[in-house]
């Protein structure tokens, strides 16, 4: 096509605004993306279990755990310096935060396992879970809620920050009673696959903020890209996970998906419970106390997944011990269980707060 000007015909510059229209529809998609991100999650879910084939290629090598990579560079990529300058300022707040995360989840995980009477391989899956940090959709939470934003950002780089160090530990001294954990290997697994992805994205991050033109294209194009990104790559962790545990879930049929999901369900609930009566405890303002409810309450599943995939659900463990592959069932269904009690809880916040405010002045709230 051409455009007619002083100068003559010229070409029409229909290669940049082609450009400019994926852009933008690359970002409604990322928006629709990260408002349902449950209904995303599952359908890929529900895809491999139909269709298992789709989703082979995810467990070949170490392609989940590259996506899981790719996961935490968006995380790190959204980090600024402010965020950092933040934890600074708040270190009681933040290390009451991930203290709560890293005892509440671990402790309630190791107590449903021996409740319910979970075999070893589910009740570890359950526990990798309850040990992981919390996840990025925690942030989102804490801003659909009218959370603390800000101290929803700092637990979540805390606790990823000490994740190769404590998950470890704490799987091993609730887990390896029961079952062989490898904690020097998982170290350097989390270091590789989740503190290093996040060091780049927050370098990108820091080069991108010093540059102007690298600065605009940060903020308008790349940033709004990676919620929906993060939850691509999320969903083929889940895809990839059920893929490999399909021919339990066929043997063992409903049974197993729902003592499964009623462990996660009870572990998730009371990790939210939980968490906001230790912000009641430290007199933490409202928002506060909604932000550490969702942040001890929601983990990062993903990084469990491709945890127990690696350590405890290979394919070389499955060939000689097909019972093995019944230990990513509990953290792929939290991957999508926990999305959805997410945005629960924070409608349900939100609604609470607005039926506050219609109460008449002076009546007891």
């Amino acid at each position: 096509m051409y455009l007619c000007t002083e100068k003559g015909l010229q070409a029409k510059p229909t290669n940049k605004y082609n450009m400019r229209i994926m852009i933008q529809l690359l970002k409604r998609v990322s928006g629709w993306l990260a408002t349902y991100t449950s209904l995303f999650v599952i359908a890929a879910a529900v895809l491999a279990y139909v269709c298992p084939a789709a989703f082979g290629w995810v467990q070949q090598g170490q392609r989940a755990s590259i996506i899981l990579g790719l996961i935490m560079l968006t995380m790190g990529c959204t980090l600024t310096t402010d965020d950092f300058r933040i934890l600074l300022r708040r270190p009681v707040d933040i290390l009451i935060g991930s203290v709560a995360q890293f005892t509440i989840m671990p402790l309630i995980a190791w107590t449903m396992a021996h409740m319910l009477g979970l075999n070893a391989y589910l009740s570890v899956g359950l526990i990798l879970v309850g040990c992981c940090p919390g996840g990025v959709s925690s942030n989102i939470m804490s801003f659909l809620c009218k959370g603390d934003v800000a101290y929803s950002v700092g637990m979540t780089t805390v606790s990823t920050i000490m994740a190769p160090f404590v998950t470890p530990l704490l799987v091993l001294y609730l887990a390896g009673a029961e079952i062989e954990v490898d904690a020097w290997g998982m170290f350097q697994n989390i270091l590789i696959v989740t503190l290093m992805p996040v060091a780049a994205g927050v370098l990108l991050n820091y080069l991108c903020e010093h540059n102007e033109r690298l600065k605009r294209w940060n903020t308008h194009t790349l940033r709004p890209l990676l919620p929906g990104a993060s939850v691509v790559c999320l969903a083929l962790i889940v895809g990839g996970v059920i893929f490999t545990v399909t021919p339990q879930l066929r043997e063992n049929g409903l049974s197993l998906i729902l003592i499964t999901l009623l462990a996660v369900t009870l572990h998730n609930g009371l990790g939210y419970l939980l968490g906001y009566t230790v912000g009641r405890l430290c007199r933490f303002s409202t928002a506060k106390k909604r932000t550490l409810s969702i942040e001890v309450g929601m983990q990062n599943a993903g990084m469990a997944t491709v945890l127990s995939r690696n350590f405890f659900a290979s394919p070389a463990i499955i060939a000689t011990n097909p019972m093995a592959a019944l230990a990513v069932i509990p953290c792929a269904i939290s991957c999508a269980y926990h999305s959805i009690s997410g945005t629960l809880l924070a409608s349900f916040f939100v609604w609470r707060e607005k039926s506050k405010d219609r109460v008449a002045p002076g009546q007891d709230t």
